[in-house]
């Protein structure tokens, strides 16, 4: 796989990515900041970290099979059909 290689990603896939990207963010900041008290904060901050980071994977694999697709599509007829 070449990390360099484009990638086809629509709007609402990249907000998906987005929002997984954010809720894993958040829940680290929450676990490492002081601002809940105790058990509270452990709860939310895991509960949104695992949560986004359990989400990426899916889309991560859709977002890469869609793209192996359209690349195959590509390469067989020159035009890539959606």
């Amino acid at each position: 796989m070449n990390i360099s290689e484009s990638k086809n990603v629509s709007v609402p896939e990249l907000a998906l990515v987005a929002a997984t990207r954010g809720a894993i963010g958040f829940g680290a900041g929450l676990l490492l900041a002081d601002k809940f008290k105790g058990e509270r904060r452990k709860v939310l901050g895991w509960s949104l970290f695992l949560s986004g980071l359990a989400s990426t994977v899916p889309i991560a694999m859709h977002i890469s099979e869609k793209n192996k697709r359209t690349s195959r599509n590509t390469k067989r007829t020159g035009f890539a059909w959606f």
